[in-house]
């Protein structure tokens, strides 16, 4: 991986950052957070993260017009990583305490409450890695650390979905769709194994 790799980091107003930048320094990166697009179009490689309820990040990254610099991101096909309810707003849609929640429709689902007595799902869980997953590459029988009580529990069949079980509840974990990489979890709070998945991710950035 080359060491002048640039990842923005989308400052959409949610929550604190400075975790998940300081993770992505310590995993390699040159990381630059900010709410200027274009500046952030002239990294190599996007992240989104997010913390809170899906419709207000969402409101907030549409404030800024991150929206559409996510959108072409993905249309170029250049590397995008969700992290926590950033992962979320990639999905088509969602429901919110009854309310419905446009997403960013880059990957296929919706985003609702999870179906388990113990809410929110929080701590150190196991995942079942997709086939072939670069993103779990050595890591595949670690823990990653979630907090969230809403997912997608219904992926449909697609390939790329890694899955996480909490009480019975089945969800996507993560994402890897061409270009796209997402995590329900924080990386960033992972310990060793979230730093392997951020140093994965961007070994990926330059293989493609």
């Amino acid at each position: 991986m080359p060491e002048t790799t640039r990842v923005g980091v989308i400052d959409h107003g949610s929550g604190n950052l400075h975790s998940a930048c300081r993770a992505l320094a310590q995993a390699g990166a040159e990381v630059v957070m900010s709410r200027d697009l274009d500046e952030l179009a002239r990294t190599d490689a996007l992240v989104l993260p997010g913390v809170g309820a899906l419709a207000s990040c969402m409101a907030g990254l549409r404030a800024m017009g991150g929206d559409e610099l996510v959108a072409d991101q993905v249309e170029r096909g250049r590397p995008l990583l969700g992290i926590c309810v950033g992962h979320q707003m990639l999905f088509e849609d969602g429901e919110e305490r009854g309310e419905p929640v446009a997403g960013l429709g880059v990957l296929p689902g919706m985003v609702t409450m999870l179906p388990a007595e113990r809410l929110p799902h929080m701590g150190w869980n196991t995942v079942s890695p997709c086939e072939g997953s670069r993103l779990f590459r050595g890591i595949e029988q670690e823990r990653f650390y979630f907090v969230h009580s809403y997912g997608v529990v219904d992926p449909g069949q697609h390939s790329g979905i890694t899955t996480c079980t909490h009480e019975d509840a089945v969800f996507v974990a993560a994402c890897e769709l061409g270009a796209v990489s997402s995590t329900q979890f924080h990386p960033e709070k992972s310990g060793r194994a979230g730093r392997m998945l951020l140093r994965n991710w961007l070994d990926a950035v330059w293989e493609d």
